[in-house]
């Protein structure tokens, strides 16, 4: 049974010898993958995808991101052991929550993807608009939330993280993937806060979408590197 730790602070720094030199990041989305990598640069860890052709995940139906992941991460814990193999393993799970939409699609974002896709979401927001920026961006907000898992010699660390932002009326830009085209994140501040609509940060994409920015710009807000930071905090508190 894992001992699980998560959401414990502290200003030190990280010692070099509570990571491991690799941990495998079980994920068949390449955008995630690089991602998370981003998150790992500054540590001496190798972060390697993991998804054989072998292994796929059983989606639970579960209104909790964190109980998804915990699921992933059994998944893939047992999938290791039954090929004998042991490895430090990472999962993660995110959602677009949307505020007018009372958090739709939420935990349901891959499935809406897939189905209703970035068209659907804007028609559903369809009505909602107006000539003033700071409303627009309150009748519209929405937010990114990620949970990371990670396994580390028989014990669970768990991250979250948050991005606030908008959604925009029209799908813009072809970088990222998922709903990156059609979310506007709020300004952030130096240190990776979210800001109100409307107030200026020491980061900000200038209204354009998660679509239109590079990977490094995407990365000083994303909500997955913000769990991830959670988990290495953890970790050097743990």
């Amino acid at each position: 049974m894992w001992q699980k730790k998560r959401n414990q602070f502290n200003n030190g720094t990280l010692p070099a010898f509570a990571m491991p030199e690799t941990i495998w990041f079980v994920t068949s989305n390449t955008g995630k993958f690089e991602e998370a990598k981003l998150a790992f640069s500054d540590l001496n860890v190798e972060l390697k995808q993991f998804h054989p052709s072998s292994f796929e995940f059983i989606e639970p139906q579960h209104h909790q991101l964190e109980f998804i992941a915990q699921s992933k991460l059994e998944q893939a814990q047992s999938y290791l052991d039954s090929k004998g193999e042991v490895a430090n393993v990472l999962v993660e799970d995110a959602g677009l929550f949307i505020d007018a939409l009372d958090g739709f699609p939420g935990v349901y974002s891959s499935y809406v993807f897939d189905t209703i896709g970035l068209d659907g979401i804007v028609r559903l927001l369809s009505h909602l608009t107006s000539e003033n920026p700071n409303q627009l961006r309150s009748l519209r907000s929405a937010s990114f939330h990620a949970v990371a898992m990670l396994s580390l010699n028989g014990t669970l660390f768990t991250g979250m993280g948050e991005c606030k932002g908008y959604i925009s009326t029209q799908i813009k830009g072809e970088q990222g993937f998922g709903f990156d085209p059609i979310f506007i994140p709020n300004d952030i501040d130096i240190t990776g806060q979210s800001l109100l609509p409307g107030q200026t940060g020491m980061y900000s994409t200038h209204g354009a979408t998660f679509g239109e920015v590079s990977s490094e710009q995407k990365n000083e807000f994303s909500h997955r590197k913000k769990a991830i930071k959670d988990i290495i905090q953890n970790i050097s508190t743990g």
